[in-house]
């Protein structure tokens, strides 16, 4: 396993540990956090020693989503979009590393989960959430669409009405509410999560690993589906909305700490 900038990999007892490690900006995403996100899971698919992934985050977040100075604005100012821009963009590679992951994930929501921090604790399959975490579709409010796990995840888990409020509104909801909705398996204390979530980890591992991978791709084919060609739509998508008013006036706004003020174009 390579050495990481951004995040921090432990593999014990066949259990993989990933934890997103930027306290600092409360694990936003940057480039360097996508890639190292998609290296670790190639790596975790490769590796026969692993029956089951905990991603969580260090501090007080999970994942507050893309970091908005390091990405929002230079996409929005044309740079770094190329894959955008593609004629067949595919799905964003650090989301795919995930999905493609045949080993059960549990994401441990240790606090704030928004934006894309929410969308990848959907690509897991189960969430058990700090009773200080929170959740967020909060692309509405950049004048974007969410990535994969908002738009093809979301509904499966919560019903299509309640993931058009969440996606439409970008509210913000507590972990009892997404308890409440069925969005986490569990609400535990702050300070019991990773115990809790390394009870089922124990509980998934002593099973035979390779009935489990074939149990986790059925239940991919029968109820998730195929993600693929809605990821292409996503990509092309925001190759068009980061170029909008809109996107630039909700991170002006995030910025400068003010309501946006949206005109639709």
């Amino acid at each position: 396993m390579a050495d990481f900038e951004c995040i921090l990999y432990e593999l014990e007892d066949h259990i993989a540990t990933v934890t997103l490690n930027r306290p600092d900006v409360m694990n936003a995403l940057n480039w360097d956090a996508y890639a190292e996100l998609e290296h670790v899971f190639r790596d975790i698919q490769k590796n026969p020693e692993v029956r089951c992934v905990i991603l969580t985050g260090a501090g007080r977040a999970f994942c507050s989503g893309d970091d908005v100075k390091q990405i929002m604005m230079k996409i929005g100012d044309g740079e770094g979009g190329g894959r955008l821009r593609e004629v067949r963009p595919g799905t964003t590679p650090a989301a795919k590393a995930i999905l493609d992951c045949d080993r059960p994930v549990i994401a441990a929501v240790n606090g704030a989960a928004v934006g894309w921090g929410m969308d990848m604790s959907l690509m897991a399959d189960f969430r058990i959430a700090s009773e200080k975490a929170k959740f967020g579709e909060l692309f509405v409010k950049r004048g974007l669409v969410a990535d994969v796990g908002g738009m093809v995840r979301l509904p499966k888990i919560v019903g299509p009405q309640k993931a058009a409020e969440l996606l439409f509104t970008g509210d913000i909801i507590p972990a009892e509410e997404a308890l409440n909705i069925g969005l986490v398996m569990e609400v535990v204390a702050h300070d019991e999560l990773m115990s809790a979530a390394r009870t089922l980890a124990e509980r998934i591992s002593c099973n035979p690993p390779l009935a489990v991978r074939h149990l986790k791709e059925g239940l991919r084919r029968s109820f998730h589906g195929d993600y693929d060609e809605v990821g292409n739509w996503i990509a092309q998508t925001l190759g068009v909305l980061f170029q909008t008013e809109d996107h630039k006036e909700g991170v002006a706004a995030f910025m400068e700490k003010r309501e946006p003020v949206f005109k639709g174009r």
